[in-house]
C-alpha cells in the first residue's frame, strides 16, 4: 500500500467526518434521526453518481474516488449509527418512526443511488 493512498484516505475522511459533524449541529436528531438519515441518503446519491462517473465513463481518477469515496463519503456517511439509533427507537417502542426509519434508509438509499447514477450516465453518454 502507497502512503499517497493512506494520505488520500485519511484527508478525505477528516474532511468527511467534519462535515459530518457540522451536520449533526444543524439538523436535529430527536426525537427523529434526522441527521444520520439525512448523510446517509445524501452520501448514497452523491456516491452513485460517483461510481457511475469513475466504472461507467472513466471520467474520475482511482485517486478521487479514493479521496472523494471512501475518505470524504466513508467518513461522512454512518450504518453504526443509523444501527444504535435503531435499536434507540425499538426500546422505545417508536414503531412509526422505526418503520419509516429503516424503509428510508434501506430503500432510499440504493434509490437515490441508483436515480443519481442514471442520472450522470445520461449526462455523460
Amino acid at each position: 500500500m502507497e502512503p499517497k493512498t493512506l494520505l488520500l484516505v485519511a484527508a478525505g475522511g477528516a474532511i468527511g467526518a467534519v462535515v459530518r459533524y457540522l451536520v449533526g449541529l444543524w439538523l436535529p436528531s430527536e426525537p427523529f434521526p434526522w441527521t444520520t438519515l439525512t448523510v446517509n441518503l445524501i452520501g448514497s446519491m452523491i456516491l452513485g453518481a460517483l461510481a457511475c462517473a469513475a466504472v461507467s465513463h472513466q471520467v474520475i481518477s482511482e485517486d478521487l474516488m479514493l479521496f472523494l469515496g471512501i475518505g470524504i463519503l466513508g467518513a461522512f456517511t454512518t450504518l453504526s449509527t443509523y444501527s444504535v439509533e435503531s435499536i434507540k427507537l425499538y426500546q422505545d417502542a417508536e414503531w412509526a418512526a422505526l418503520g419509516g426509519y429503516v424503509l428510508a434508509t434501506s430503500i432510499g438509499g440504493p434509490i437515490l443511488a441508483l436515480l443519481s447514477w442514471i442520472g450522470v450516465d445520461k449526462i455523460l453518454n
